[in-house]
Formats: C-alpha cells, sequence, structure tokens
C-alpha cells in the first residue's frame, strides 16, 4: 500500500488583491512633522519607526554600520539591509501590493522618503486599532427578609 503525501500552499493574495499604500512615497507633506523629523535625523526617526511598527529601536543602526563595514572588506553594496527589510515587513503585515524590484529600489535611492512612508502607514493602520474592554458587571440587589415558613413532612 503506498502512502500519499498532500501538500497544500498557504493562501497567498495576488497583487491586485492587495491594497495600495496609504500614501505615496513623494507625500511627505501630508504630515510635515514627520517629514521634517525624517529629513533632520533620519536615523533616530528610523529607530522609533521601528518600535512603532514592534521591532527592535536600534535595528536601524545596522543601515549605518552595514554599508561602511562592507566597503572596509572590500564589498560594494548600497542597499540599506534594514530599510529594505521593514518595506518588506510593513508591505506583508498590512497586505500592501507592490515587488521586492520596487522595494530595492526605494530602499536604495529614496531612503529618507521611504522611512517616511513607512512611518505614514504605521500610523494610519493604527488609527483602525481600537481595543475594547469591557468591565465585568456586578448586579448588587438588595438584601430582601425573607422569612422561611418550616417544612413540614408527613408520612
Amino acid at each position: 500500500m503506498a502512502n500519499t503525501v498532500v501538500v497544500q500552499q498557504p493562501y497567498a493574495k495576488s497583487n491586485s488583491q492587495m491594497s495600495p499604500w496609504s500614501s505615496g512615497i513623494c507625500d511627505c507633506c501630508q504630515d510635515m512633522e514627520t517629514c521634517c523629523y525624517g529629513f533632520w535625523c533620519c536615523p533616530c526617526f528610523a529607530c522609533s519607526t521601528t518600535g512603532e511598527f514592534g521591532e527592535s529601536t536600534c535595528l536601524p543602526l545596522i543601515d549605518l554600520c552595514g554599508p561602511g563595514l562592507m566597503a572596509a572588506f572590500g564589498m560594494a553594496i548600497c542597499v540599506p539591509p534594514v530599510t529594505l527589510g521593514m518595506r518588506v515587513a510593513v508591505r506583508h503585515r498590512y497586505e500592501i501590493g507592490g515587488s521586492l524590484c520596487e522595494d530595492l529600489m526605494v530602499s536604495c535611492f529614496c531612503t529618507m522618503c521611504s522611512w517616511c512612508q513607512m512611518n505614514r502607514e504605521i500610523k494610519q493602520r493604527k488609527k483602525f486599532v481600537t481595543t475594547v474592554t469591557q468591565q465585568p458587571m456586578v448586579n448588587i440587589q438588595p438584601m430582601v427578609n425573607i422569612q422561611q415558613q418550616p417544612i413540614i413532612i408527613t408520612r
């Protein structure tokens, strides 16, 4: 008797079924505070964005060290690995359409704009998350003095 093994791949949405980014890569002026923070202190901004996403706030510091260390070992690299990884993670978590090639290009050539877009997306998605906690209801009723009648059992 032969055994049959059935392997089922997890369901993956196609790009046509996924949502777009809530703002474009060049829509930095939608949130000027975020734009200024990202422009004037991109490393700090990237750290706070990863923290808001639920990742380690120190993770983006690898981008600062990564390309410099790679160049020291004679390897040329222009892709900031954490920026690319975060962009892919944000797209995956929020089911945003796109491609790895697009993420690579944006991460390499529009790093600050990419971080601003990811931050706006995280903020936008957090707006719709509401936590509802319900306190247990305790129904207190006044005590009523009821006299009990003796129960008589006859045989």
